[in-house]
């Protein structure tokens, strides 16, 4: 799988353990920054460009993460047919994959320990999206965007 991921400073290190735990997997990553732990940047810089790589296809998931991975799903949320979800625990990152196809993975770096942030980045990675009663409710949010986001 191609994979991009990005980051402001608070998420700089286990960006980086990600990236080694992706590769050793056997997974390509794109880098999209920030490249060091200071001087301290704004997260949005990095995750939309993760989202819109995304959106676009030029990868198959995508990875934000910052000091608690919320403000990070939300910047990638604002790109259209961007799922992004903040993942904290073994189950979300199942369910937000089983459940709801996500495509952008958020995690906190400051409100996680490093160790489950990695167990979760492999559920995430390894559970199939879940199709059947879920479909619909998908197509609904592809609608909505189609109507209200992608034609201005």
């Amino acid at each position: 799988m191609k994979i991009a991921i990005g980051t402001d400073h608070a998420g700089y290190e286990l960006k980086e353990r990600f990236k080694r735990e992706l590769v050793a997997l056997g997974h390509v990553v794109e880098d999209v920054g920030t490249h060091a732990a200071s001087p301290p940047v704004d997260y949005p810089d990095y995750c939309f460009p993760v989202a819109e790589r995304v959106a676009r296809g030029a990868v198959d998931r995508g990875i934000v993460l910052g000091g608690s991975g919320i403000g990070e799903a939300i910047a990638a949320n604002k790109v259209a047919a961007v799922r992004a979800a903040v993942v904290t625990s073994d189950e979300t990152a199942r369910l937000t994959r089983e459940h709801n196809d996500s495509n952008v993975m958020a995690v906190g770096a400051r409100t996680n320990r490093h160790e489950d942030a990695v167990r979760w980045l492999r559920i995430w990675l390894e559970t199939p999206f879940e199709g059947g009663r879920h479909v619909p409710r998908l197509d609904k949010i592809r609608s909505y965007e189609d109507l209200h986001w992608k034609a201005r």
